[in-house]
């Protein structure tokens, strides 16, 4: 893919976030997928970390090594003509005596696939999020290492705030401090923000009128929910690993039902 090529898809890709008219994401986890949802009309694919990583035979969380995974986004970005966003976890950068150094490289890395955007989240290994100023710095450091290398990316800033805290009761206390991440975050150069957990409407209406950038929701309903969150302002929606466990739920049905059936 040339610059060119690549600057194209990144502006197709950022102006598909559109308040109340959101970016839908069946997300994916291989080429094959990918091509389906293209050819279903997505006008964009985007793979979830517990799919992709899962379709390999890893579990979530980084386990899928890095070099895999951008060979499978390669091959997703050369298969389909919509742009490719990667659920990139925490950066690949953990274990790095230079994180920003890391995080810079495994940006230029990513963007070299083809892929035109990333989701970066806040959640750390042991449970807690990172303090809102280092994941600052840390999406600031990955999309620098985009941009040095010709190959900008579009970063969907994720928190965990909700994700982490169980009951629902309590996420309306945790609105200000996601709405001050998001401020944060836009500022670093975030493109959008998935406050990833957070479902009730009428929080997700405050999150939407105080974010600066675009909000994305993850949603594990059907037609019904994606309609209400369009109602409330979202800019993009996805879907998870739902997906990717409906699928795998069939093949295991098929396979016993036609196991059972085999003579013996």
């Amino acid at each position: 893919m040339t610059a060119a090529d690549h600057a194209a898809r990144l502006a197709a890709f950022a102006a598909l976030h559109r308040a109340g008219d959101p970016l839908i994401l069946w997300n994916i986890w291989d080429a094959g997928t990918a091509r389906a949802a293209e050819a279903a009309g997505a006008s964009a694919v985007a793979t979830g970390s517990l799919s992709i990583a899962g379709a390999q035979g890893y579990p979530d969380g980084e386990a899928i090594p890095l070099s895999l995974l951008l060979t499978l986004a390669e091959r997703i970005a050369a298969s389909v003509a919509v742009p490719l966003s990667v659920d990139f976890e925490r950066g690949y950068a953990a274990d790095a005596p230079a994180p920003a150094q890391a995080l810079a490289a495994a940006a230029a890395a990513l963007a070299a696939t083809g892929a035109v955007g990333a989701n970066l989240e806040d959640g750390l290994p042991e449970g807690g999020t990172r303090p809102a100023a280092e994941q600052a710095a840390r999406i600031a450091a990955f999309l620098a290492g985009a941009e040095a290398a010709g190959t900008p990316l579009l970063v969907n800033a994720r928190t965990d705030l909700f994700l982490q805290e169980k009951d629902a009761a309590r996420h309306a206390a945790l609105v200000p401090e996601a709405l001050a991440r998001a401020r944060e975050w836009a500022e670093a150069g975030a493109g959008c923000f998935y406050p990833i957990g957070l479902s009730d409407p009428g929080l997700v209406a405050q999150v939407v009128e105080g974010s600066p950038l675009p909000v994305n929701i993850l949603v594990r309903g059907g037609r019904a929910e994606v309609e209400t969150m369009a109602a409330l302002g979202v800019a993009r929606i996805s879907f998870g690993p739902g997906p990717w466990r409906a699928a795998m739920a069939w093949a295991e049905a098929q396979a016993r039902e036609l196991t059972a059936a085999a003579p013996r």
